[in-house]
């Protein structure tokens, strides 16, 4: 349950309403990085919205959840860490594409975005603290804020390295990077979700 102090119903209300504008939130960012990342040809960005894609499937997947019993809550969490490893291995496959014929990256747009980027996600994060105590789902949800603004963080870094050593490397190890956090992250949720399961 979340830590909000209120009693079950009201507490499953507030994890679907702070779901919804998770939801919206990653949504509208997935379509604003992948294309603005394209225009400036920056694996960072790219990664980062298909980070934000699929972070918007493990809340839609969370919100399905709510109300429901440990062993749905365990599934939708399951279903979240199989798309996040899928998305992020999408993106290491991208690195290699673009380590051998991509264009150089436009910096400023992508300190630009990532700023942008990072705000949303610092307010989703906040959005989401209340319910980290909650069930797998949201935990699951806690896990894929967190690593989204560590991901931005690091994109925001590439632009700037982008610019002072005039080379497409720091955005392609970041995109390398953020996509290993995607996995790794997935993992960690199936794992959370196997524990919910056997425990339930």
């Amino acid at each position: 349950m979340s830590d909000c102090g209120c009693g079950a119903e009201q507490a499953e209300t507030l994890e679907r309403k702070t779901l919804i504008v998770l939801l919206s939130i990653n949504a509208l960012m997935f379509m604003v990085e992948l294309g603005l990342g394209w225009l400036a040809q920056s694996t960072g960005l790219i990664a980062d919205s298909l980070d934000m894609l699929a972070d918007a499937m493990v809340y839609g997947l969370s919100l399905y959840a709510v109300g429901k019993g440990v062993f749905y809550q365990a599934k939708a969490a399951q279903w979240s860490g199989f798309l996040q490893i899928l998305l992020g291995a999408g993106v290491l496959f991208d690195v290699l594409r673009r380590l051998f014929f991509g264009n150089e990256p436009h910096s400023l747009l992508i300190m630009l975005v990532g700023a942008v980027a990072l705000a949303a996600n610092v307010f989703c994060l906040v959005l989401i603290s209340r319910h980290r105590e909650g069930g797998v789902h949201m935990r699951a949800s806690w896990i894929f804020s967190t690593n989204d603004v560590i991901a931005n963080l690091g994109v925001i870094v590439s632009g700037i390295l982008v610019a002072v050593l005039d080379s497409r490397i720091p955005d392609l190890l970041v995109g390398t990077v953020i996509a290993l956090i995607v996995v790794f992250g997935g993992f960690k949720i199936l794992r959370e979700a196997k524990t919910a399961r056997l425990s339930g």
